[in-house]
């Protein structure tokens, strides 16, 4: 992943990615998900190179990438911290934990911390319910999260 391209950087691999995967049967999401992988988020300059290789309006690719919560529009930070905010985590202090992540990093959801270490993003189930509350760091899973281990998390992104 690389954040640093320029707008000729950002067409050109995203056509070697378009030829990758304009074959497959709905092309869209997998080429979305590794222009994201190469840069790290879907710039806004790949949009319009999208819409015209797969016959689309710039509307339609914008829509699909706003839409769907794993794409990002701006860098992330060095890691990604993603809490749960399904039911079953709400319901075993989740809201409270969300409450002490945004006061730790000084930042709330979708924004990164001003250092660039911490990205901070909501999710609606990491399939951890059994384990409730429920955190990815990076991608690695935590659950039965309390305060104490919450603020283990920060510190390891932070580093």
């Amino acid at each position: 992943m690389n954040i640093r391209s320029s707008a000729d950087d950002f067409v050109s691999r995203t056509n070697a990615i378009v030829a990758e995967f304009k074959a497959l049967d709905g092309p869209l999401l997998p080429i979305l998900h590794a222009v994201q992988e190469a840069f790290g988020y879907v710039p806004d300059e790949v949009k319009p190179v999208l819409a015209e290789a797969l016959n689309l309006s710039r509307a339609e690719v914008h829509g699909v990438v706003s839409f769907y919560h794993d794409f990002r529009v701006h860098p992330a930070g060095r890691h990604v911290l993603k809490l749960c905010r399904a039911e079953a985590c709400q319901s075993l202090g989740g809201d409270a934990l969300a409450d002490r992540v945004r006061q730790l990093l000084g930042i709330d959801f979708h924004q990164t911390t001003p250092d660039g270490a911490v990205t901070l993003e909501p999710v609606y189930c990491l399939g951890l319910c059994a384990c409730a509350p429920a955190a990815m760091l990076d991608d690695d899973l935590h659950g039965r999260l309390d305060a104490d281990c919450l603020e283990a998390l920060v510190a390891e992104a932070r580093r």
